[in-house]
């Protein structure tokens, strides 16, 4: 890889931001079943429903803990690199932009599949699978609002005291949802805190802090033993949620996603060597750039392509297992296991020609990838 490009960046953020948005793209593309009815309509159903020994793998992949932990590293060094107000708006404009793009593509989209005749269950599926991506933002673009203050409240009163305050909260919401009468709705304020425990420790990194062993160990250590804790409470296995499950630990996010969060961020660090060595090995490199490049478009657009592969392969003919069939055991598993190369394929090719943009350059490169 270009040496100019990688002065400027840091390989193993790099690593676990790819990382990050790998585990996000396989872990939807393996817990989303789209099973096609005699009528030739779509309708979603989770192999974790059938197969619910499978919920501890949605611990490695659902890594959105990561991906925020990496943003707010990003906008930490960008933020400190680029005082003044340029560096949020170039950074807003890098997450709002495709998200726009996705919004006017799927909606061409969807009027000529209206057009086309498709089902309005069909509809109503690619409209789920399409929009579900988009929920981030408005966590991330919170954040990245606050990181100034963020990074004021670190340098005042710690990294610990902070990340402490925000589990404290998603913690006092949770209680709430269980004490709560049956039907009450606690308000989202766990979409918020939840997501900003990995965030301040990303920012946290950025000035400094968290470089040592002993700190890695200690957040893996935090980590695990809130996993084990809130697994005692009786908190769902899963990393994400379940269809006819009475509690998701996603949505909203729950002491479980926190937990996990810093687990990985833990985790990750202690990779750090090893993830900064990627780009002497130029496959490993090039791949690990170019997810990161382009994260926040493969992260928009996976789902769009798994539901657009579905439904041209079931109108141009007969219904494919692993795409088409109900996730009910392993060789459902195994079939959509094979499909992953199409859909990597497919979901590369759209992404590379949407941005048809050259490269950024080295300084603003590092602030594009943390979103």
């Amino acid at each position: 890889m270009n040496d100019q490009l990688t002065a400027h960046r840091d390989p193993a953020i790099d690593g676990l931001r790819a990382y990050a948005v790998v585990g996000v793209v396989l872990g939807h593309w393996l817990v989303t079943g789209l099973v096609l009815d005699a009528g030739g309509s779509l309708t979603l159903a989770s192999p974790l429903t059938a197969m619910p020994a499978l919920a501890p793998v949605s611990w490695v992949l659902q890594t959105l803990g990561l991906f925020f932990f990496t943003a707010g590293y990003a906008s930490g060094r960008s933020a400190a690199r680029h005082p003044g107000p340029g560096w949020l708006s170039r950074r807003l404009r890098r997450l709002l932009l495709p998200a726009v793009a996705l919004l006017g593509t799927g909606a061409a989209v969807l009027l000529a599949a209206t057009v086309a005749g498709v089902s309005d269950d069909t509809l109503s599926v690619a409209l789920t699978l399409s929009l579900s991506p988009l929920w981030f933002l408005a966590p991330l673009l919170a954040l990245v609002l606050l990181t100034g203050p963020l990074r004021a409240a670190v340098r005042r009163w710690g990294t610990p005291r902070c990340a402490v305050t925000a589990t404290g909260v998603v913690g006092a919401v949770d209680l709430a949802a269980r004490l709560l009468p049956a039907g009450s709705e606690p308000p989202p304020v766990t979409v918020l805190a939840a997501w900003a425990v990995p965030y301040l420790l990303g920012l946290a990194h950025a000035e400094g802090r968290l470089t040592g062993r002993h700190d890695a160990a200690r957040l893996v250590a935090i980590g695990v033993a809130g996993l084990a804790t809130v697994l005692v409470l009786r908190y769902p296995v899963s990393a994400v949620g379940v269809p006819g499950d009475g509690r998701s630990n996603l949505d909203p996010p729950s002491l479980l996603v926190v937990a996990l969060a810093v687990t990985q961020v833990g985790l990750g660090l202690l990779a750090r060597p090893a993830l900064a060595r990627l780009p002497r090995h130029p496959l490993p490199g090039r791949l690990v750039h170019e997810i990161n490049r382009h994260a926040v478009r493969i992260y928009l657009w996976h789902q769009p392509v798994l539901v657009a592969l579905a439904v041209l392969v079931a109108r141009a003919g007969s219904a494919q297992p692993g795409l088409h069939n109900s996730p009910d055991g392993p060789t459902w598993l195994l079939a959509r296991v094979g499909w992953l190369p199409v859909l990597a394929v497919t979901l590369a090719i759209l992404v590379h020609r949407r941005r048809s943009a050259p490269a950024p350059s080295p300084g603003p490169a590092v602030e594009a990838a943390g979103g």
